[in-house]
């Protein structure tokens, strides 16, 4: 088998990892001589990561599951550096493939460029310029081990060629989270996750938080707090709270205020089905999320970002997202706009974002061997 097939290690650790490779698993068997293991670190553990999970995204039960679980970054990276090892040395890929930016991403990169295995990175070349996001330190490491980079938009193709990467390990693919997001959407489509809620389409924002540098910091998360108040008195909104986020708004006595208001709606975190149909269906999506920038622009959906930066340019250019920071006059506005005009930035159909990354990612290492 080895003289013919070539064995490839799929990586995923955190919920957003599994809907990327879920884009190369569904078109696995067009590439017979390509054998996929998916391996799960267990960076993080989800509930709803159940059989059924799995079966709707198209994916395998993982190959090898960690079990690496919750730790600071030095710890949880180190744990999944050891038990990728033992893995690997036991069971030699040809190939390393890892997705996007956490710490299972560099950690597995690490560990393969050490053992001589080609190192494949699936979302390459995104960069925010700023190192006080583990993120990027995590992508910038991983870029620079691996032998194929594949790009998900120009920025990223540029980023990287700056860097000193050379062009012939550079592929620009398209968005590997896109595809899977236009092959789940008709079945999001039959959920009516707001009417839960006594709330109508396009009669509710749909927000998420739970970047440190939002609901950590006392000051900004009690900021952000009076945006969601002042936007309560204009629409309806539905708000998953991420567990760290609910335990950081009872730390300032928030939480309970929020959950009085009849407008906003505190709910469990949902799944990614659900969350789909929520974007779908919302007048505008407020997030810190580097995911659902990308989801709305592929969507259409008017998106503001409560960050200072982005690492996708492409969904700010020619998508709908607007990053707002923490400037709550801009975010008012900005929300005004979309209440009174509908979304009034343009959102063009953003290059080789067609739902076929998988299938040319696929192609391209079938073809390289």
């Amino acid at each position: 088998m080895r003289a013919s097939n070539k064995i490839i290690d799929i990586i995923a650790g955190a919920r957003p990892n599994f809907m990327k490779v879920a884009a190369l698993f569904v078109v696995a068997d067009q590439f017979p001589h390509l054998k996929l293991r998916l391996i799960h670190t267990g960076q993080h553990y989800d509930i709803s990561m159940s059989d059924i999970f799995f079966q709707e995204l198209g994916l395998p039960k993982p190959i090898k599951h960690l079990e690496v679980g919750s730790a600071s970054h030095a710890r949880q990276t180190a744990e999944i550096m050891k038990r990728y090892e033992t893995w690997v040395l036991a069971n030699k890929p040809d190939l390393c493939l890892v997705v996007g930016d956490v710490n299972s991403t560099v950690a597995c990169a690490l560990v393969a460029s050490k053992l001589q295995i080609p190192v494949v990175h699936v979302e390459a070349g995104l960069r925010s310029f700023d190192r006080c996001m583990p993120e990027e330190i995590n992508r910038v490491v991983t870029d620079s081990l691996s032998d194929y980079l594949f790009v998900t938009e120009q920025s990223g193709v540029d980023n990287l060629k700056r860097e000193g990467i050379p062009s012939e390990k550079i592929h620009f693919v398209g968005h590997v989270m896109v595809d899977t997001l236009f092959r789940m959407k008709e079945k999001a489509k039959e959920l009516n996750v707001a009417g839960q809620y006594g709330v109508m389409p396009k009669e509710y924002v749909y927000v998420t938080l739970h970047r440190p540098s939002n609901v950590d910091d006392e000051k900004n998360l009690n900021a952000l707090c009076d945006q969601l108040i002042w936007l309560s008195h204009q629409t309806s909104i539905i708000f998953p709270v991420h567990p760290r986020t609910k335990k950081n708004l009872e730390k300032i006595n928030r939480f309970q205020l929020l959950k009085n208001s009849a407008q906003i709606h505190l709910i469990e975190p949902v799944s990614y089905l659900e969350s789909v149909n929520l974007m779908m269906n919302a007048l505008c999506v407020v997030t810190d999320s580097g995911g659902l920038q990308e989801e709305t622009s592929a969507l259409g959906i008017p998106c503001l970002t409560l960050r200072h930066n982005t690492e996708r340019p492409v969904t700010v250019e020619l998508g709908t997202n607007t990053v707002i920071g923490h400037d709550g006059n801009l975010f008012q506005k900005r929300m005004n706009d979309i209440m009174l005009n509908g979304d009034i930035k343009s959102s063009n159909k953003i290059p080789l974002w067609d739902g076929q990354a998988g299938k040319r990612i696929l192609e391209i290492l079938n073809n390289t061997f």
